[in-house]
Order: structure tokens, then sequence, then C-alpha cells
């Protein structure tokens, strides 16, 4: 059989969508406080700014990248007198978990059209799989307080549940094998992240970046629309440039803009395009 007659063209089958600023979170404010408090712990103060740089990324690996920051490493070095080792990114994480499972359930609420659009996407028949950068026990907390909401989805995979994390494929992977969905032209991953933009990528999945409730923008939904229409142009600006110079096939405002590309990724199946 030739490439061309093998090519897949359609439909598309299942979307992956990330959590924290992406279906939740407006701004993926959950984490970042507790980044914060977690470091503050050991004696080193970190900024919000610098507990976002590495959001997308299972929260060990989170971690071990802030270590790694020069100015962060610096400070690390000035309270403790030595460099940061395994141990410490492992104290750290122990210090940092129990914070996010007390405080994740509170920041459940779906950003908004994520109801209505995972809702569309249902009854175009698409499954609707997850990843996270949270660990199974943060999820545990997570999955009621949504479902609260209403927001239910058909799989979470979640931070260490493969063998390596974003910005990896193998967590979409992972999606599609517990959704028995393939092939990965027939997904949409659809993330806040650059990690996760990456990953979407490099599992050979139409990729989607969110801009304005995601991480980049990093504002809550109330505080971005306290912003005057220039400002809030400039973060969304910002952002967007941001998800599309990681390759992103797209980038909207919040999920629920999404239906009209889903009909646009539909279309280039058909005419034999792929991701």
């Amino acid at each position: 059989m030739t490439a061309a007659a093998a090519r897949y063209t359609g439909p598309l089958k299942a979307l992956i969508v990330d959590w924290a600023g992406t279906i939740v979170d407006y701004g993926s404010l959950a984490p970042v406080q507790v980044f914060i408090d977690a470091f503050a712990a050991f004696d080193v103060a970190i900024t919000a700014a610098e507990a976002r740089r590495p959001m997308g990324l299972p929260k060990r690996d989170h971690i071990a990248a802030l270590l790694a920051d020069t100015a962060i490493a610096k400070r690390w070095q000035a309270a403790h007198g030595a460099p940061a080792g395994e141990a410490d990114i492992d104290r750290l994480y122990d210090a940092f978990l129990p914070l996010q499972i007390d405080v994740v359930g509170a920041f459940a609420t779906p950003v908004p059209g994520a109801l209505a659009m995972l809702a569309a996407a249902r009854s175009r028949g698409l499954k609707i799989g997850s990843t996270t950068g949270y660990s199974r026990e943060v999820v545990d907390a997570l999955l009621p307080a949504a479902a609260a909401h209403g927001l239910v989805v058909d799989t979470v995979v979640a931070a260490g549940e493969t063998p390596v994390g974003r910005p990896s494929p193998l967590m979409n992977w992972q999606a599609m094998i517990d959704l028995a969905v393939w092939p990965a032209a027939a997904c949409v991953v659809v993330d806040d992240t650059l990690p996760g933009i990456t990953a979407g990528l490099a599992a050979g999945a139409w990729t989607v970046g969110v801009a304005a409730t995601g991480n980049a923008v990093g504002l809550s939904e109330a505080d971005y629309a306290a912003l005057d229409p220039d400002a809030q142009a400039a973060h969304l600006a910002q952002a967007t440039a941001e998800l599309t110079a990681a390759g992103a096939h797209a980038v909207i405002g919040g999920i629920g803009e999404l239906e009209p590309l889903l009909d646009d990724f539909e279309a280039l199946l058909a005419a034999g395009k792929a991701p």
C-alpha cells in the first residue's frame, strides 16, 4: 500500500485536553502559589513569573527546572550552602504535593465555554481524553470537584503514568490507547503551555494553543476582565505569539472557540493533509 493510499482522511475521533488553564482554572492559578509556598518553606523566594516558566511539565520535573534556573539556583545556594540535588527535589516535591491536593478542588471551575465545547465534541462523536502535569493524587482530588460543575472526561493520564511526561508525546499516546482511538491525525490536542504544544505535535496530532485562559496570560477571569481593551489585546498577542512560535496549528483565546477549528481540521484531513 502506498503512503498516499494509507493516508487518513477523517473523521476526527477525539479531543485530548489539558486541565489547568485549558478546561478549568482560568489563568492556571492553582499551581503557582503552591510552588511559591513550597520554596518558601525552604527559605527560597521565587516569583509568580518564575513559578510559571516551566508550566506544563510534570510537577517534579517542574521543580527540577526551577532549581536549574540560574537565579533560583543562586538563591538556593545562598540559603543552603550547597547546590540543590535530587534529594532536595524530592523534599520540595514532598512539600508541594499535600499543598496542591489541599487547594486544587477550589480551582476546578470550568473556564467559559468548556462545558458547551465538550458537549459539542461529544455530539460530533468525539471521545474526550485528557493529560495533566498533576500526579494521580492531585487528579483524585480534582476530578470530583470538576464533576460537581458538570465537567467529566473519558480518561485522564496523570504525571508519572508514562515513562516520560511532557514535552514527550507519551501522555497523549497513552490517552489514545485508553480511548482506543487512532491514528494520531484523528486527534486534537488542546493545551495552554509550551511543553503541551510540543507534546501534541510530537504525538502527530492537530495541536491547538489556548491563550487567554491559560498560563501565558496567567490572570484570573476577573483580573483579565478588569484590564482595559488595549491591555487585554497586548496580553493576548504575547500569549498567542508564544504558542504560535511553539508550533501550534492554531491558537484560540479559550476552548469555547474550538469548534470551527474541528471543521477546518476535518476539511484538511479530507483533502489528504496531515498534522
